[in-house]
């Protein structure tokens, strides 16, 4: 399992159960929380408003006053404490695979540990890291940082200028929020640089041109951000000049969703791009040129995938006509630059989907261009490579088809680059792979934590509601019993093109599978599992159909009797978390347990809410009247009743989220109390949008839920 930032953990981990094996288990008793004696017709939504206030002290209390009620129910049991422990040993294991990237002559790797809550920035030689006691060197130490200077920092990456790689500039959160301070650091002297570039707490942008030049994005002053809060105002900032006197080279509307500015470098030469997104899905792209600002011609969907001997490859969100020759959805093409920037449409086809066939990312080496696949959700990567005529020629990378792979480590001055692969069942291996000969070499393999041999998995489709096969992935033990009483959890996401693959986890195998647990993995409209089309059927006014997706597979799951809604339990997380809600306002007889973490729920005001203005372009906007009825229809804040009757839900989110409001939680949790019912509810005062700053509080909250979700499903 490799240890990822807590997003990325609840849609790879989140199905994690609560049972340890050989521990006896007993219901948790729950104590009641406290009812406001309102009726149905007394309760209205704006009586909650005042949870909205982030930091206000009466929200604050009443924060406390939950998260005491959840501890005692959840997190005071010896079966939460035996699965906190499992869970930190393996968050913290030392057998967990460090992962490195190339900058310069180093090999990075960012590590966390019992030691290093906060983690470490350290390096080490390709030759020490393949022996069997690499010598690291560290050059950032993160803790000793933050007790320095009283900061619960957390690291948020950095970006250092090529090919050098030397002078790079970090990203420090308070708290794990998405606003980041910003400072230019020296690895070579492995310092802070003195009077170098800097930023205050914002949601900057801020990229390299030169060692004394960077396009930057910041809060520069009322009116200079977007009205979701992003950068609107990019410029050119000079060493030793302060920010006041940079020089505006590009300003954005402010109902855009951001601008940025950003030097693409390359081997044939760098190009200074500027990008305006007007809405979460288009682009407006910019060539800054020695004769001015050169708009790139190309649908405003259609993204700029990279820049490769001399050429410019785009990624289409929607089948294009260019002089009568049709490019499919889901395309990559290709234009000499010198000739996109002339105007010219000579496009040729680079790459095509096919019907069960997706492009999921393109990278690119000294010499190769590098394609992922998903086929049916399952990954695959095509090398491609001009011959001496011009043509393309492709040869796949000999990995098994059923799993997940990962490539990174990309670098235009190198052949050699990096892949992982993993499954359901297979430990994550790590590879470097040789550009001359594409062989691929075993750098390091994830141990197996539990024994993978008594399971196995299965690929599935569930029928929709409008007929549409909707595929879902279900991990069991070998020669399970279909009666109808498995323990079986559901994740699912279904938005923003978000891909949701097969993956390792130890946590999952050790308390899940370990008990008789079900595993469950839905891959429902609104995510990219079958390209830009099958994000685009659930936009906006066909959201329900992400939904009904979702419950076609619950339903499947109890049609196979593998499960009954005794026995379901579902999990999501953000925008997984909006769908949590509708399952629980829309399906509420279908299960037991629900998890919804950093939701989305309060849909005609998730606009006004820190970054929910850019969101509109998935949602739709509460300011016009069509689509407000819509998200009306669905808003699960609003959409709860008195009358119905609903499991008992756990609620999750983030003081310090800055992405999504944690008011959203706290509203739905406030408004079902006053309606009458029960629920859990738990809000960490750190963590972000990821819900969790570090590794024992990661530990602490998957342990919690994972505790609910077994004495609900067993």
């Amino acid at each position: 399992m490799k240890i990822k930032t807590n997003l990325q953990w609840l849609t790879s981990v989140a199905l994690v159960s609560a049972a340890i094996a050989g521990c006896s288990h007993q219901p948790v008793e729950t104590p009641s929380a406290e009812k406001v004696a309102h009726s149905a017709q007394q309760v209205k939504d704006t009586d909650f408003l005042w949870l909205e206030g982030v930091e206000d002290k009466r929200a604050l209390n009443w924060v406390e006053e939950h998260n005491k009620v959840t501890h005692e129910a959840l997190a005071t049991t010896s079966h939460f404490k035996e699965l906190y422990s499992k869970n930190l040993d393996v968050y913290q294991s030392n057998e967990r695979i460090p992962y490195i990237t190339q900058r310069g002559e180093y090999y990075y790797n960012f590590w966390q540990d019992a030691e290093h809550q906060r983690g470490i920035y350290r390096r080490t030689t390709l030759s020490s890291y393949k022996s069997d006691n690499p010598q690291w060197e560290v050059v950032i130490d993160f803790d000793a940082l933050a007790k320095q200077e009283n900061e619960n920092w957390v690291y948020k990456g950095m970006n250092c200028l090529y090919p050098k790689e030397i002078l790079c500039l970090v990203n420090l959160s308070r708290g794990g929020a998405d606003a980041t301070v910003v400072r230019e650091f020296n690895m070579k002297t492995k310092s802070f640089v003195e009077n170098g570039f800097k930023l205050a707490e914002a949601k900057s942008s801020i990229a390299w041109i030169d060692s004394n030049t960077v396009f930057v994005g910041t809060d520069f002053g009322e009116g200079s951000l977007t009205e979701s809060g992003y950068t609107r105002i990019v410029k050119r900032w000079k060493r030793g000049t302060p920010l006041a006197d940079a020089k505006t080279v590009y300003e954005a509307k402010p109902e855009s969703i951001y601008a940025y500015g950003a030097r693409f470098f390359s081997k044939d030469g760098s190009l200074d791009m500027l990008v305006e997104a007007p809405t979460f899905f288009t682009n407006v792209a910019y060539v800054l040129t020695d004769k001015g600002r050169v708009k790139i011609q190309k649908p405003d969907n259609a993204v700029i995938s990279g820049y490769f001997n001399k050429q410019a490859f785009i990624s289409l969100k929607s089948d294009w006509n260019v002089n009568g020759k049709i490019f499919k959805q889901g395309s990559v093409i290709t234009i000499p630059m010198e000739d996109l920037l002339a105007g010219k449409k000579n496009f040729e086809l680079f790459a095509a989907p096919s019907q069960s066939n997706t492009i999921a990312g393109i990278s690119f080496t000294k010499s190769y261009v590098l394609v992922s696949w998903l086929k049916d959700v399952k990954s695959s990567v095509s090398v491609y490579k001009q011959d001496k005529s011009g043509k393309w020629q492709s040869r796949d990378l000999p990995f098994d088809a059923n799993g997940r792979i990962s490539v990174f480590g990309t670098n235009e001055n190198s052949e050699q680059f990096f892949l992982s692969y993993e499954s359901f069942l297979q430990p994550d291996s790590f590879y470097i792979v040789n550009g001359k000969n594409l062989k691929s070499e075993k750098l390091r393999q994830l141990p197996a934590f539990f024994d993978a041999s008594k399971y196995e998995t299965a690929q599935h489709f569930a029928t929709s509601k409008d007929g549409t096969k909707v595929p879902y992935f279900i991990v069991k033990p070998k020669g399970m019993s279909s009666d109808s009483s498995n323990p079986t959890l559901l994740y699912g996401y279904g938005g923003f093109e978000v891909s949701l693959r097969p993956s390792y986890s130890s946590t999952v195998g050790i308390d899940w599978l370990e008990q008789g647990g079900v595993y469950v993995l839905a891959n429902i409209r609104g995510g990219g599992e079958y390209g830009p089309a099958w994000h685009q059927a659930a936009l906006k006014q066909n959201r329900h159909k992400a939904y009904e997706d979702f419950e076609a597979v619950a339903e499947d799951l109890i049609q196979r009797k593998v499960t009954s809604p005794k026995h379901l339990g579902i999990q999501g997380g953000s925008n997984g978390g909006l769908l949590m809600g509708a399952m629980l306002t829309r399906r509420p007889e279908l299960f037991n347990a629900i998890v919804c973490q950093v939701p989305l729920l309060d849909m005609l005001r998730f606009h006004k809410l820190l970054a929910g203005a850019s969101w509109v372009g998935e949602y739709g906007s509460p300011d016009i009247e069509e689509e407000r009825k819509y998200l009306a229809s669905y808003s699960p804040f609003h959409q709860l009743t008195k009358t119905a009757s609903y499991p008992k839900v756990l609620f999750t989110t983030s003081t310090r989220d800055d992405r999504v409001h944690p008011g959203h939680a706290r509203k739905m949790v406030a408004k079902m109390e006053a309606l009458g019912h029960d629920v859990f509810y738990y809000e960490n005062t750190e963590g972000g949008h990821g819900g969790a700053a570090n590794q024992k509080q990661s530990a602490y909250l998957n342990a919690m839920v994972y505790t609910y979700l077994m004495d609900r499903l067993k």
